[in-house]
């Protein structure tokens, strides 16, 4: 069962979210917050599996409190839920997992639930995989199949840059050119196991091998100098991992 926390300020938008939600059977409501000080107070506390988020908090922005739960060590999924369809774009630049419009829509919601469904077990599978890799034999991806519009174009794995997640796409940068594919970011974090392409942010996989230079940031995160002349940031999740894989 998912754990969720809801962040409104608006007492009955809360009431009719938590209800629709408790309705699937598959979410359970561990704590509410009508402000960014609580909500990050109570966080600190409690587990939540995903954030139902509002963007207008009286006089605070909910992309406030978003942005700071992209560094925090445990990230819960974002589900922005708002009467604004104006910061649609900017909630997929902060990697939300949708965006939900008031009034809420049962069925809408429903849909909504699956997809973060769909997304857990994705990212179980894919830590179950990783947890059981020494006792496996795997043969390691050297070519990686991207289905592109009607086409599925073949990139070899040494010739990949790096991945990111934008606006509900996918972009694949190779040295030559730059693919957008619909599937998600942790879809081809799972194909390319057992690669020299791994996470270094909840946003971005790279290649090992194509990094030229690592630049010490602020609050112990990293950026990654490409072959392109692009960075690639590297959040406090994934240092201990990066260090460990070049020793220093």
């Amino acid at each position: 069962m998912l754990k969720a926390f809801l962040v409104d300020d608006e007492p009955l938008a809360r009431d009719e979210l938590a209800y629709l939600l408790k309705r699937s059977r598959k979410v359970e409501i561990v704590g509410e917050a009508d402000q960014i000080e609580s909500a990050l107070q109570q966080l600190s506390y409690i587990e939540a599996d995903v954030i139902f988020l509002d963007i207008q908090l009286a006089e605070e922005s909910g992309l406030e409190l978003a942005n700071k739960l992209l560094e925090s060590e445990k990230r819960p999924e974002i589900v922005f839920a708002t009467a604004y369809d104006e910061y649609a774009l900017k909630a997929f630049d902060l990697h939300a997992v949708d965006y939900l419009l008031k009034p809420f829509d049962e069925e809408r919601v429903m849909r909504t639930i699956g997809k973060l469904t769909k997304l857990f077990e994705s990212k179980a599978e894919l830590s179950s995989s990783a947890m059981n890799g020494h006792a496996q034999t795997v043969e390691s991806v050297d070519k990686l199949a991207i289905t592109v519009e009607d086409r599925i174009i073949i990139v070899p794995v040494k010739e990949i840059l790096y991945i990111y997640s934008e606006e509900g796409k996918t972009v694949i940068i190779t040295m030559e050119n730059k693919y957008e594919a619909s599937d998600s970011l942790i879809t081809f974090e799972r194909k390319l196991m057992n690669t020299s392409i791994v996470r270094v942010h909840r946003a971005y996989l790279v290649n090992l091998n194509q990094i030229k230079e690592i630049q010490p940031w602020f609050h112990s995160t990293y950026n990654l100098m490409m072959p392109d002349g692009e960075t690639v940031p590297v959040s406090r999740t994934y240092t201990k991992e990066l260090k460990k894989r070049f020793g220093f």
